[in-house]
């Protein structure tokens, strides 16, 4: 389940850097869906930095470490 809400987190912020890129190409300045488009991606970035470290902070995700081979 959890990975599923961060792989969904994950592709809802690329489909916003996706849009955003689309607006900027095809609307030449003219309305502001670039900048709403860039600041969902950002405010969704932060909820999903902010869920991993919670769910660090209560034990629901493990970290595991690299090890080297």
């Amino acid at each position: 389940m959890k990975t599923l809400v961060i792989v969904g987190f994950l592709a809802v912020i690329l489909y916003n850097l996706g849009a955003g890129l689309y607006y900027m190409l095809t609307d030449a300045g003219s309305s502001k869906r670039t900048v709403n488009a860039l600041t969902r991606r950002i405010a969704l970035s932060v909820v999903l930095i902010l869920l991993v470290v919670a769910g660090i902070a209560s034990g629901i995700i493990e970290p595991h470490g690299i090890h080297a081979s």
